[in-house]
């Protein structure tokens, strides 16, 4: 029966592998009387006092769903640390902009990660739009990720955040670094 627990457990990985989650959900701002680093949901963070959010950047994130608007957060990006994107169905795209966005649009430096429906095919696209921070739940990824693989194709038709070389012949396409 632990096989299964640890099977379906969702582990943090960056890129420079897997690592010890400092971070944990929280549904409310009580979270913040105690110790730790939380991400609160939208709503809770826009009804923080901005002197509590301020005082706590270091140890406040915040979960953005698909449908939740980022220029609500857009004001606030230098008084928090991360900013978590969910996918909760595979289907759903919107949360790809957003991640982008962050990086592009708005400069946000602190960490990207992106929660839920993490799956394979999705991981080297979701990289190179500055995502930072992936919470892993899909046996799948996590055994591919577990072997150092990340996947993608080498060539992509489209310039994102992270710069690549331009391939030979076509300066639309681009050779992935790595």
């Amino acid at each position: 029966m632990s096989e299964s627990i640890v099977e379906n457990a969702t582990r943090l990985w960056t890129p420079t592998g897997f690592s010890e989650d400092e971070w944990s959900h929280a549904e409310s701002a009580d979270a913040l009387s105690g110790n730790g680093r939380f991400i609160l949901p939208l709503q809770v963070l826009l009804d923080l006092d901005p002197t509590v959010r301020r005082s706590a950047k270091e140890r406040l994130g915040v979960l953005l769903q698909p449908g939740d608007q980022l220029e609500k957060i857009a004001d606030l990006l230098d008084q928090i640390s991360l900013v978590a994107l969910a996918f909760p169905a595979f289907s759903d795209g919107r949360s790809f902009s957003k991640g982008e966005l962050l990086r592009s649009r708005h400069r946000f430096e602190g960490a990207v990660r992106a929660t839920g429906q993490v799956l394979v095919d999705q991981l080297p696209h979701m990289l190179r739009l500055g995502f930072d921070e992936f919470e892993v739940s899909n046996p799948v990824l996590l055994k591919r990720l577990e072997e150092g693989r990340t996947g993608g194709l080498p060539l992509s038709y489209q310039p994102t955040v992270k710069p690549e070389a331009k391939g030979p012949k076509y300066s639309w396409r681009r050779v992935r670094a790595g």
